[in-house]
Protein backbone atom coordinates (compact mmCIF):
# COMPACT_ATOMS: atom_id res chain seq x y z
CA UNK A 1 0.00 0.00 0.00
CA UNK A 2 0.72 3.46 -0.54
CA UNK A 3 3.09 5.93 1.89
CA UNK A 4 2.19 9.18 1.60
CA UNK A 5 4.65 11.85 3.50
CA UNK A 6 3.42 15.04 4.69
CA UNK A 7 5.53 17.70 5.95
CA UNK A 8 8.55 15.16 5.38
CA UNK A 9 7.44 12.67 8.06
CA UNK A 10 6.47 9.15 6.36
CA UNK A 11 2.70 8.60 7.58
CA UNK A 12 0.71 5.40 6.44
CA UNK A 13 -2.18 7.59 4.28
CA UNK A 14 -5.54 5.60 4.00
CA UNK A 15 -5.88 2.64 1.68
CA UNK A 16 -7.70 4.36 -1.19
CA UNK A 17 -10.35 2.14 -2.04
CA UNK A 18 -13.15 1.78 -5.36
CA UNK A 19 -16.31 -0.47 -4.72
CA UNK A 20 -17.88 -2.03 -7.07
CA UNK A 21 -21.78 -2.17 -6.95
CA UNK A 22 -25.11 -2.62 -8.41
CA UNK A 23 -27.06 -0.34 -5.56
CA UNK A 24 -27.12 -3.14 -3.16
CA UNK A 25 -24.54 -4.50 -1.14
CA UNK A 26 -21.99 -1.79 -2.12
CA UNK A 27 -23.83 0.70 -0.09
CA UNK A 28 -24.07 -2.26 3.18
CA UNK A 29 -20.29 -2.94 2.86
CA UNK A 30 -19.69 0.80 2.83
CA UNK A 31 -21.94 1.54 6.00
CA UNK A 32 -21.19 -2.14 8.32
CA UNK A 33 -16.91 -2.63 6.89
CA UNK A 34 -15.96 1.47 5.84
CA UNK A 35 -17.58 3.68 7.31
CA UNK A 36 -15.94 4.06 10.82
CA UNK A 37 -12.18 2.32 9.38
CA UNK A 38 -10.51 6.03 8.90
CA UNK A 39 -7.41 3.45 8.08
CA UNK A 40 -9.76 2.96 4.13
CA UNK A 41 -10.88 5.77 2.04
CA UNK A 42 -13.63 4.78 -0.14
CA UNK A 43 -12.83 7.54 -3.44
CA UNK A 44 -16.12 6.03 -4.94
CA UNK A 45 -18.58 4.03 -6.18
CA UNK A 46 -19.41 2.13 -9.90
CA UNK A 47 -22.75 0.92 -10.62
CA UNK A 48 -23.30 -1.92 -12.58
CA UNK A 49 -26.46 -4.35 -13.81
CA UNK A 50 -28.83 -1.98 -12.85
CA UNK A 51 -30.02 0.96 -15.42
CA UNK A 52 -30.50 4.64 -14.37
CA UNK A 53 -28.59 3.91 -11.17
CA UNK A 54 -25.20 5.68 -11.89
CA UNK A 55 -24.29 9.49 -11.95
CA UNK A 56 -25.64 9.53 -8.23
CA UNK A 57 -24.19 9.72 -5.16
CA UNK A 58 -23.77 8.19 -1.42
CA UNK A 59 -25.10 10.71 0.57
CA UNK A 60 -22.59 12.41 3.71
CA UNK A 61 -25.86 12.64 5.74
CA UNK A 62 -24.96 8.37 5.61
CA UNK A 63 -21.10 8.33 4.99
CA UNK A 64 -20.34 9.58 8.63
CA UNK A 65 -17.68 11.68 9.86
CA UNK A 66 -14.72 10.16 8.20
CA UNK A 67 -16.84 11.78 4.70
CA UNK A 68 -17.35 15.31 4.61
CA UNK A 69 -18.76 15.27 0.94
CA UNK A 70 -20.87 12.84 -1.00
CA UNK A 71 -19.60 9.99 -2.77
CA UNK A 72 -19.43 9.65 -6.09
CA UNK A 73 -21.00 6.87 -8.03
CA UNK A 74 -19.89 6.23 -11.87
CA UNK A 75 -20.54 3.37 -14.46
CA UNK A 76 -18.63 0.78 -13.57
CA UNK A 77 -17.30 1.25 -17.49
CA UNK A 78 -15.01 3.93 -16.49
CA UNK A 79 -13.59 1.69 -13.60
CA UNK A 80 -9.88 1.91 -15.96
CA UNK A 81 -9.89 5.65 -15.42
CA UNK A 82 -11.35 6.42 -11.74
CA UNK A 83 -8.15 3.82 -10.95
CA UNK A 84 -5.48 5.95 -12.37
CA UNK A 85 -7.33 9.24 -11.29
CA UNK A 86 -7.97 8.33 -7.35
CA UNK A 87 -4.27 6.87 -7.51
CA UNK A 88 -6.19 3.41 -6.43
CA UNK A 89 -4.92 0.97 -3.43
CA UNK A 90 -7.44 -1.71 -3.96
CA UNK A 91 -10.67 -2.50 -5.80
CA UNK A 92 -13.65 -4.11 -3.47
CA UNK A 93 -16.38 -6.22 -5.55
CA UNK A 94 -19.87 -6.15 -3.86
CA UNK A 95 -22.11 -7.20 -5.89
CA UNK A 96 -23.45 -10.78 -7.47
CA UNK A 97 -24.74 -12.87 -9.85
CA UNK A 98 -21.93 -13.26 -11.94
CA UNK A 99 -19.75 -16.02 -13.18
CA UNK A 100 -16.69 -17.09 -11.79
CA UNK A 101 -14.64 -16.12 -14.76
CA UNK A 102 -16.86 -12.40 -14.66
CA UNK A 103 -15.60 -12.02 -11.46
CA UNK A 104 -11.58 -13.11 -12.18
CA UNK A 105 -12.01 -11.23 -15.24
CA UNK A 106 -12.32 -7.92 -13.22
CA UNK A 107 -9.93 -9.15 -10.82
CA UNK A 108 -7.35 -9.04 -13.99
CA UNK A 109 -8.45 -6.06 -15.06
CA UNK A 110 -7.82 -4.15 -11.77
CA UNK A 111 -4.69 -6.08 -11.15
CA UNK A 112 -3.72 -5.22 -15.11
CA UNK A 113 -3.68 -1.27 -13.59
CA UNK A 114 -1.08 -1.71 -10.40
CA UNK A 115 -4.29 -2.23 -7.86
CA UNK A 116 -5.59 -4.96 -5.81
CA UNK A 117 -8.82 -7.09 -5.90
CA UNK A 118 -10.89 -7.84 -2.98
CA UNK A 119 -14.13 -9.62 -1.77
CA UNK A 120 -15.49 -8.71 1.81
CA UNK A 121 -17.04 -12.15 3.74
CA UNK A 122 -20.14 -12.69 6.30
CA UNK A 123 -17.35 -12.37 9.13
CA UNK A 124 -16.91 -8.29 7.99
CA UNK A 125 -20.94 -7.62 7.20
CA UNK A 126 -23.26 -9.47 8.69
CA UNK A 127 -25.33 -8.19 10.73
CA UNK A 128 -26.30 -9.97 14.58
CA UNK A 129 -30.41 -9.89 15.82
CA UNK A 130 -31.48 -10.71 19.31
CA UNK A 131 -34.48 -12.67 17.13
CA UNK A 132 -34.12 -15.85 15.19
CA UNK A 133 -33.06 -15.73 11.60
CA UNK A 134 -33.72 -18.03 8.80
CA UNK A 135 -32.32 -16.73 5.81
CA UNK A 136 -33.40 -17.72 2.61
CA UNK A 137 -31.43 -17.09 -0.56
CA UNK A 138 -30.53 -18.80 -3.83
CA UNK A 139 -27.68 -19.89 -6.16
CA UNK A 140 -28.57 -18.00 -9.06
CA UNK A 141 -31.69 -15.14 -9.98
CA UNK A 142 -34.62 -16.78 -11.13
CA UNK A 143 -34.29 -20.12 -9.10
CA UNK A 144 -37.30 -19.37 -6.95
CA UNK A 145 -36.37 -18.13 -3.94
CA UNK A 146 -38.90 -15.40 -3.22
CA UNK A 147 -41.89 -17.94 -3.86
CA UNK A 148 -41.11 -20.24 -0.68
CA UNK A 149 -39.53 -17.14 1.24
CA UNK A 150 -43.30 -16.52 1.28
CA UNK A 151 -44.51 -19.56 2.05
CA UNK A 152 -41.94 -19.40 4.71
CA UNK A 153 -43.78 -16.04 5.62
CA UNK A 154 -47.28 -17.66 5.60
CA UNK A 155 -46.34 -20.49 7.13
CA UNK A 156 -44.70 -19.04 10.57
CA UNK A 157 -47.78 -16.80 10.79
CA UNK A 158 -49.91 -19.65 10.61
CA UNK A 159 -48.49 -20.89 13.89
CA UNK A 160 -48.82 -17.89 15.88
CA UNK A 161 -45.38 -16.49 15.50
CA UNK A 162 -45.09 -11.94 13.64
CA UNK A 163 -42.41 -12.64 10.76
CA UNK A 164 -40.47 -9.68 9.52
CA UNK A 165 -39.30 -9.81 6.06
CA UNK A 166 -36.32 -8.02 5.40
CA UNK A 167 -35.42 -8.03 1.64
CA UNK A 168 -31.99 -7.20 -0.42
CA UNK A 169 -31.88 -3.70 -0.98
CA UNK A 170 -33.13 -2.34 -3.89
CA UNK A 171 -32.44 1.52 -3.73
CA UNK A 172 -32.83 3.26 -6.87
CA UNK A 173 -33.81 6.15 -6.00
CA UNK A 174 -33.32 8.95 -3.67
CA UNK A 175 -30.39 7.14 -1.13
CA UNK A 176 -30.82 9.53 1.69
CA UNK A 177 -35.03 9.05 1.34
CA UNK A 178 -34.37 5.22 1.46
CA UNK A 179 -32.37 4.58 4.20
CA UNK A 180 -34.71 2.26 6.15
CA UNK A 181 -38.11 1.58 4.41
CA UNK A 182 -41.00 -0.09 6.23
CA UNK A 183 -43.94 -1.29 3.70
CA UNK A 184 -47.11 -2.25 5.17
CA UNK A 185 -49.82 -1.73 2.17
CA UNK A 186 -49.74 -1.60 -1.69
CA UNK A 187 -50.28 2.59 -1.38
CA UNK A 188 -46.61 2.65 0.36
CA UNK A 189 -45.76 1.37 -3.28
CA UNK A 190 -46.29 4.29 -4.59
CA UNK A 191 -45.58 6.62 -1.39
CA UNK A 192 -41.72 5.67 -2.27
CA UNK A 193 -42.41 5.95 -5.59
CA UNK A 194 -40.99 2.07 -6.21
CA UNK A 195 -39.82 0.62 -9.77
CA UNK A 196 -41.77 -2.00 -11.15
CA UNK A 197 -38.70 -4.14 -9.69
CA UNK A 198 -39.30 -3.62 -6.49
CA UNK A 199 -42.80 -4.16 -6.62
CA UNK A 200 -42.14 -7.57 -7.93
CA UNK A 201 -40.53 -8.64 -4.51
CA UNK A 202 -42.87 -6.68 -2.22
CA UNK A 203 -46.23 -7.32 -3.36
CA UNK A 204 -46.48 -10.74 -2.78
CA UNK A 205 -46.19 -10.20 0.82
CA UNK A 206 -48.04 -6.93 1.23
CA UNK A 207 -50.99 -8.64 -0.50
CA UNK A 208 -51.25 -11.30 2.18
CA UNK A 209 -50.62 -8.64 4.87
CA UNK A 210 -46.94 -9.12 5.58
CA UNK A 211 -44.73 -5.85 6.60
CA UNK A 212 -41.82 -5.83 4.42
CA UNK A 213 -38.45 -4.15 5.64
CA UNK A 214 -35.56 -2.77 3.04
CA UNK A 215 -33.53 0.16 1.94
CA UNK A 216 -30.25 1.49 2.91
CA UNK A 217 -29.31 1.51 6.24
CA UNK A 218 -29.74 -2.47 7.27
CA UNK A 219 -28.12 -1.85 10.97
CA UNK A 220 -31.38 0.54 11.32
CA UNK A 221 -33.39 -1.41 9.15
CA UNK A 222 -32.87 -4.28 11.73
CA UNK A 223 -33.70 -2.99 14.39
CA UNK A 224 -36.87 -1.60 13.13
CA UNK A 225 -37.93 -4.74 11.80
CA UNK A 226 -37.26 -6.43 15.60
CA UNK A 227 -39.40 -3.70 17.74
CA UNK A 228 -42.67 -5.39 15.72
CA UNK A 229 -41.67 -9.19 15.15
CA UNK A 230 -40.47 -12.59 16.84
CA UNK A 231 -39.04 -14.12 13.59
CA UNK A 232 -36.76 -12.37 10.74
CA UNK A 233 -36.97 -13.83 7.11
CA UNK A 234 -34.07 -12.92 4.87
CA UNK A 235 -35.19 -12.83 1.75
CA UNK A 236 -31.99 -12.77 -0.31
CA UNK A 237 -31.66 -11.00 -3.78
CA UNK A 238 -29.32 -11.68 -6.88
CA UNK A 239 -28.05 -14.73 -5.14
CA UNK A 240 -26.45 -12.79 -2.74
CA UNK A 241 -25.38 -14.53 0.49
CA UNK A 242 -27.19 -12.60 3.17
CA UNK A 243 -26.63 -9.80 5.41
CA UNK A 244 -27.71 -11.32 8.54
CA UNK A 245 -26.13 -13.64 10.07
CA UNK A 246 -28.80 -16.53 9.93
CA UNK A 247 -29.92 -19.33 12.27
CA UNK A 248 -31.22 -21.19 9.44
CA UNK A 249 -29.77 -20.91 5.80
CA UNK A 250 -31.61 -22.41 3.15
CA UNK A 251 -30.67 -22.04 -0.34
CA UNK A 252 -32.71 -22.88 -3.53
CA UNK A 253 -30.97 -24.10 -6.98
CA UNK A 254 -32.14 -24.06 -10.30
CA UNK A 255 -33.05 -28.29 -11.51
CA UNK A 256 -32.65 -26.37 -14.97
CA UNK A 257 -29.73 -23.99 -14.50
CA UNK A 258 -27.35 -27.77 -13.13
CA UNK A 259 -24.30 -26.49 -12.31
CA UNK A 260 -24.53 -23.07 -11.60
CA UNK A 261 -24.58 -23.40 -7.84
CA UNK A 262 -20.45 -24.09 -8.91
CA UNK A 263 -19.94 -21.65 -11.51
CA UNK A 264 -21.94 -18.34 -10.26
CA UNK A 265 -20.63 -15.77 -7.20
CA UNK A 266 -21.72 -15.96 -5.05
CA UNK A 267 -24.17 -18.87 -5.86
CA UNK A 268 -21.51 -21.32 -4.52
CA UNK A 269 -20.83 -19.15 -1.29
CA UNK A 270 -24.32 -19.75 -0.40
CA UNK A 271 -24.75 -23.46 -1.81
CA UNK A 272 -21.37 -24.15 0.65
CA UNK A 273 -22.90 -22.35 3.56
CA UNK A 274 -26.88 -23.77 3.58
CA UNK A 275 -28.24 -25.64 6.68
CA UNK A 276 -30.86 -26.61 3.72
CA UNK A 277 -30.39 -26.68 -0.15
CA UNK A 278 -33.75 -26.98 -2.17
CA UNK A 279 -33.50 -28.26 -5.93
CA UNK A 280 -36.19 -26.69 -7.64
CA UNK A 281 -38.27 -26.99 -10.62
CA UNK A 282 -37.66 -30.84 -10.85
CA UNK A 283 -41.04 -31.26 -12.41
CA UNK A 284 -39.76 -29.54 -15.46
CA UNK A 285 -35.82 -30.40 -15.30
CA UNK A 286 -34.36 -33.98 -16.56
CA UNK A 287 -33.37 -36.26 -14.03
CA UNK A 288 -29.61 -36.58 -14.66
CA UNK A 289 -29.56 -32.42 -14.15
CA UNK A 290 -31.36 -33.05 -10.58
CA UNK A 291 -28.83 -35.58 -9.85
CA UNK A 292 -25.73 -33.33 -11.26
CA UNK A 293 -27.49 -30.87 -8.42
CA UNK A 294 -27.39 -33.85 -5.73
CA UNK A 295 -23.88 -35.08 -6.64
CA UNK A 296 -22.45 -31.25 -6.50
CA UNK A 297 -24.43 -31.21 -2.82
CA UNK A 298 -22.50 -34.20 -1.83
CA UNK A 299 -19.36 -32.84 -2.78
CA UNK A 300 -19.22 -28.99 -1.67
CA UNK A 301 -21.51 -29.21 0.97
CA UNK A 302 -22.30 -32.72 2.11
CA UNK A 303 -23.94 -31.65 6.10
CA UNK A 304 -26.63 -29.72 4.13
CA UNK A 305 -30.05 -31.56 4.00
CA UNK A 306 -31.77 -31.68 0.89
CA UNK A 307 -35.38 -31.10 -0.57
CA UNK A 308 -37.16 -31.09 -3.80
CA UNK A 309 -39.42 -29.07 -5.00
CA UNK A 310 -41.81 -27.05 -7.59
CA UNK A 311 -42.96 -23.78 -8.54
CA UNK A 312 -47.03 -24.18 -9.01
CA UNK A 313 -48.71 -22.01 -11.56
CA UNK A 314 -51.97 -20.55 -11.57
CA UNK A 315 -53.46 -18.20 -13.44
CA UNK A 316 -56.51 -15.97 -12.35
CA UNK A 317 -58.45 -16.38 -15.26
CA UNK A 318 -57.47 -19.19 -17.49
CA UNK A 319 -60.31 -18.58 -19.66
CA UNK A 320 -59.07 -15.52 -21.14
CA UNK A 321 -56.01 -17.08 -22.17
CA UNK A 322 -57.76 -20.02 -24.16
CA UNK A 323 -57.89 -19.28 -27.83
CA UNK A 324 -56.37 -15.28 -27.39
CA UNK A 325 -53.56 -13.96 -29.04
CA UNK A 326 -51.76 -12.45 -25.86
CA UNK A 327 -48.10 -11.16 -24.88
CA UNK A 328 -46.44 -13.04 -21.70
CA UNK A 329 -45.04 -10.72 -18.97
CA UNK A 330 -42.19 -12.38 -16.81
CA UNK A 331 -40.19 -11.37 -14.12
CA UNK A 332 -37.45 -8.68 -15.20
CA UNK A 333 -34.34 -9.46 -13.50
CA UNK A 334 -35.02 -13.45 -13.85
CA UNK A 335 -35.11 -12.85 -17.82
CA UNK A 336 -32.03 -10.04 -17.92
CA UNK A 337 -28.93 -10.94 -15.87
CA UNK A 338 -30.51 -13.96 -14.41
CA UNK A 339 -29.92 -15.48 -17.65
CA UNK A 340 -33.53 -17.21 -18.27
CA UNK A 341 -34.83 -17.09 -21.55
CA UNK A 342 -38.79 -17.37 -20.45
CA UNK A 343 -41.06 -17.74 -17.03
CA UNK A 344 -43.93 -18.89 -15.11
CA UNK A 345 -46.10 -16.65 -17.63
CA UNK A 346 -44.89 -18.45 -21.19
CA UNK A 347 -45.75 -21.77 -19.44
CA UNK A 348 -49.07 -20.59 -18.17
CA UNK A 349 -49.80 -19.67 -21.64
CA UNK A 350 -49.40 -22.72 -23.26
CA UNK A 351 -50.74 -24.37 -20.84
CA UNK A 352 -54.04 -22.84 -20.83
CA UNK A 353 -54.11 -23.02 -24.81
CA UNK A 354 -53.15 -19.54 -25.50
CA UNK A 355 -53.76 -19.03 -29.65
CA UNK A 356 -50.84 -17.37 -30.39
CA UNK A 357 -47.73 -15.58 -28.29
CA UNK A 358 -46.98 -12.59 -29.72
CA UNK A 359 -43.42 -12.15 -29.91
CA UNK A 360 -42.69 -8.64 -28.44
CA UNK A 361 -39.38 -7.83 -29.69
CA UNK A 362 -40.42 -6.29 -33.13
CA UNK A 363 -42.42 -3.66 -31.46
CA UNK A 364 -40.30 -3.34 -28.34
CA UNK A 365 -40.23 0.99 -27.95
CA UNK A 366 -37.05 2.78 -26.23
CA UNK A 367 -35.46 1.62 -23.71
CA UNK A 368 -37.15 -1.92 -23.45
CA UNK A 369 -35.68 -2.37 -27.43
CA UNK A 370 -32.29 -1.44 -25.66
CA UNK A 371 -32.67 -4.60 -23.35
CA UNK A 372 -33.45 -6.75 -25.81
CA UNK A 373 -30.58 -5.73 -27.36
CA UNK A 374 -28.35 -6.17 -24.54
CA UNK A 375 -30.12 -9.52 -23.27
CA UNK A 376 -29.59 -11.95 -26.66
CA UNK A 377 -31.06 -14.54 -24.52
CA UNK A 378 -34.46 -13.47 -24.22
CA UNK A 379 -37.32 -15.67 -25.80
CA UNK A 380 -40.72 -14.35 -26.86
CA UNK A 381 -41.64 -12.66 -23.72
CA UNK A 382 -41.64 -9.41 -22.54
CA UNK A 383 -39.10 -8.82 -19.25
CA UNK A 384 -41.29 -6.31 -16.79
CA UNK A 385 -38.36 -3.97 -16.78
CA UNK A 386 -39.45 -0.37 -15.25
CA UNK A 387 -36.87 1.34 -13.41
CA UNK A 388 -37.92 4.89 -14.17
CA UNK A 389 -40.68 6.24 -15.78
CA UNK A 390 -39.88 6.67 -18.93
CA UNK A 391 -38.58 2.73 -18.82
CA UNK A 392 -42.40 1.96 -17.63
CA UNK A 393 -44.18 4.15 -20.52
CA UNK A 394 -41.86 2.38 -22.36
CA UNK A 395 -43.07 -1.03 -21.41
CA UNK A 396 -46.52 0.16 -21.82
CA UNK A 397 -46.14 1.56 -25.68
CA UNK A 398 -44.56 -1.90 -26.52
CA UNK A 399 -47.69 -3.60 -25.31
CA UNK A 400 -49.71 -1.38 -26.87
CA UNK A 401 -48.15 -2.03 -30.30
CA UNK A 402 -47.94 -5.11 -29.67
CA UNK A 403 -51.53 -5.24 -29.99
CA UNK A 404 -52.73 -8.39 -28.03
CA UNK A 405 -56.20 -9.39 -26.96
CA UNK A 406 -54.94 -10.24 -23.60
CA UNK A 407 -51.69 -9.67 -21.29
CA UNK A 408 -50.54 -12.92 -19.42
CA UNK A 409 -48.79 -10.85 -16.60
CA UNK A 410 -45.95 -13.19 -14.66
CA UNK A 411 -45.00 -10.56 -13.07
CA UNK A 412 -45.07 -10.76 -9.52
CA UNK A 413 -45.43 -6.88 -9.19
CA UNK A 414 -48.82 -6.93 -10.97
CA UNK A 415 -49.00 -4.89 -13.80
CA UNK A 416 -52.22 -3.60 -12.96
CA UNK A 417 -50.59 -1.68 -10.51
CA UNK A 418 -48.65 0.34 -12.43
CA UNK A 419 -50.46 0.73 -16.25
CA UNK A 420 -53.28 0.78 -17.63
CA UNK A 421 -54.36 -0.83 -20.19
CA UNK A 422 -57.49 -1.59 -22.39
CA UNK A 423 -57.02 -5.38 -22.97
CA UNK A 424 -57.87 -8.46 -20.23
CA UNK A 425 -54.59 -8.42 -17.74
CA UNK A 426 -54.42 -12.35 -16.22
CA UNK A 427 -52.44 -12.70 -13.51
CA UNK A 428 -50.11 -15.85 -12.93
CA UNK A 429 -48.94 -16.29 -9.71
CA UNK A 430 -46.98 -19.48 -8.53
CA UNK A 431 -46.28 -20.95 -4.88
CA UNK A 432 -43.64 -23.10 -3.62
CA UNK A 433 -44.67 -26.80 -3.68
CA UNK A 434 -42.27 -29.33 -1.94
CA UNK A 435 -42.22 -32.73 -3.76
CA UNK A 436 -39.31 -34.48 -2.05
CA UNK A 437 -37.29 -34.78 1.56
CA UNK A 438 -38.35 -34.16 4.89
CA UNK A 439 -41.07 -31.93 5.41
CA UNK A 440 -39.99 -28.25 5.31
CA UNK A 441 -42.62 -27.76 7.96
CA UNK A 442 -40.50 -30.19 10.09
CA UNK A 443 -37.05 -28.75 9.50
CA UNK A 444 -38.59 -25.05 10.62
CA UNK A 445 -40.20 -26.84 13.31
CA UNK A 446 -37.57 -27.96 14.89
CA UNK A 447 -35.41 -25.44 14.51
CA UNK A 448 -37.81 -23.19 16.23
CA UNK A 449 -37.91 -25.47 18.99
CA UNK A 450 -33.85 -25.50 19.15
CA UNK A 451 -33.96 -21.63 18.63
CA UNK A 452 -36.36 -20.88 21.78
CA UNK A 453 -35.06 -24.13 24.20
Amino acid sequence: MNNRAKRGTPVQAPIRCIILGAAGRDFHDFLTFFRDRPQFRVCAFTAAQIPFIASRSFPRSLAGPNYPDDILIFPEEQLPELIRRFDVDVVFLAYSDLSHAEVMHRASLVQSLGAAFALLGPKQTQLESSLPVISVTAVRTGAGKSPLAQWLALHLRSKGLVPAILRHPMPYGDLARQAVERFASIDDLSRYACTIEEREEYTPYLEQGIPVFAGVDYRSILRAAEQEAGVVIWDGGNNDYSFLRSDLSIVVADALRPGHERDFYPGETNFRLADVIVINKVSQAHAEDVATIRENARRLNPRAEIIESDLQVAADRPDEIAGRRVLVVEDGPTLTHGGMAQGAGLLAARRHAAAEVIDPRPFAAGSIADVFAEFTHIGPVLPACGYSDRQIADLRETIVRAGPEAVVDASPAGLGHVIKLEMPIVRVRYRFQQVAGRRMEEIVGRFLARRSS
